[in-house]
């Protein structure tokens, strides 16, 4: 998979509602990440599984190395 390549991701309407509000308050406080109610974590199994469908670098040999290199490029550079 190339750096810049876009990947569509598909959610119901009611999984991006509870994704979106589970994200809003997690990027709201400062708090621990916590499960306030079972359909956030059904969201979250859902994407995982749509992300292992399109994914082939977690099924790599050098997936660790794979993975430090994507979050450097992702982290804020402040950081």
């Amino acid at each position: 998979m190339e750096e810049n390549e876009i990947l569509n991701l598909s959610l119901t309407k009611n999984e991006a509602l509870v994704l979106f509000e589970f994200l809003s308050r997690l990027s709201d406080s400062n708090s621990k990440l916590t499960i306030e109610d079972q359909a956030e974590e059904r969201v979250l199994w859902n994407l995982c599984c749509d992300l292992e469908k399109i994914l082939i670098e977690p099924f790599q040999e050098n997936y660790v190395e794979l993975l430090n290199q994507a979050r450097e490029k992702v982290r804020d550079k402040n950081e």
